[in-house]
């Protein structure tokens, strides 16, 4: 089992009906050499409290209070800038890792020398009558990019993985972090999709794990970003978010991975998006989607 260092960067905003859910699937890894960062983007429920006693009872925490609310991109740079152990992960707030998750991604960096390492992830969906949640099935995109494992590839080899753009399904080196000066973009939505991209482009090699890692939380109040795409500028700014992406990988010459991205997003993001349009009531959203499509790739 690996005896290499992980830091878990756990940004939050106003989750404290989910944070200690979220820290507890932390306390249950079967990968004991852990740290995890818990970054208070200004909230104002009791996420702060939740936080600070979690680093009060177990010093494997450690609490950032941003001050003013500065978006999930910053809260998650504000971490990095504080990692000093050989392996960085990341989980919201209002997510579960799964017991083995930590075990699993640490060994395989350790065996492999990887700069980072990519695991499946299900939905973890509001019961139908009741309070829980319950996980889905892994879904067909996620394991185009997962399944079956494969060391050391690249995108030339692997260009589907480039459909996990998702920043906590992976575990990756620090160095690799700090040698390319990665950072999420702030004051958007939708931070992962370019930083994954160029984590894909600049990577020497990279491991992929068929293993569920995360449970993804779709949430009851509809308060997570994906849930809100009816919102125009929510929809500009993934629709960019999208865009950016296929111009890193093109600029990269991965034209695979382009081609590979562009189908998967004319099947999986574009439908919802178009039935939201049907009904919209601002005219400027089926425009914003239209101009959109015409840009993907064929």
């Amino acid at each position: 089992m690996s005896t290499s260092g992980v830091t878990v960067i756990v940004p939050g905003f106003n989750v404290a009906e989910y944070a200690e859910e979220a820290l507890d699937s932390l306390r249950a890894q079967t990968h004991r050499k852990w740290t995890a960062v818990l970054v208070d983007d200004a909230s104002t429920d009791d996420t702060r409290h939740l936080f600070a006693d979690a680093a009060a009872t177990d010093p494997r925490f450690q609490v950032v209070r941003h001050e003013t609310r500065r978006g999930l991109g910053a809260a998650r740079n504000t971490g990095l800038s504080l990692i000093e152990t050989t392996y960085t992960a990341f989980l919201d707030a209002d997510d579960l890792l799964r017991p083995d998750a930590l075990t699993l991604l640490a060994d395989t960096l350790d065996r492999t020398g990887s700069d980072f390492v990519v695991g499946a992830y299900v939905r973890l969906r509001p019961d139908a009558e009741g309070p829980g949640y319950t996980p889905g099935e892994v879904q067909p995109w996620v394991a185009a990019a997962t399944d079956p494992a494969r060391e050391r590839t690249s995108l030339a080899a692997h260009p589907a993985a480039s459909g996990n753009i998702v920043a906590w399904s992976k575990l990756s080196r620090t160095a690799f972090w700090h040698a390319h000066r990665l950072r999420f973009p702030e004051g958007r939505y939708y931070e992962d999709q370019v930083l994954a991209q160029r984590m894909y482009t600049l990577a020497g090699a990279f491991d992929v794990i068929p293993d569920v890692i995360v449970e993804w939380r779709q949430r009851r109040d509809g308060g997570s970003i994906t849930q809100r795409l009816g919102e125009l500028d929510v929809l500009r700014d993934y629709l960019e978010a999208l865009g950016e992406g296929i111009a890193v990988l093109r600029a990269a010459g991965a034209d695979a991975a382009v081609r590979e991205r562009g189908a998967l997003i004319r099947t999986l993001d574009l439908p919802p998006l178009m039935r939201i349009a049907e009904t919209h009531p601002d005219p400027a959203y089926r425009i914003a989607l239209d101009a959109f499509r015409e840009t993907l790739p064929a």
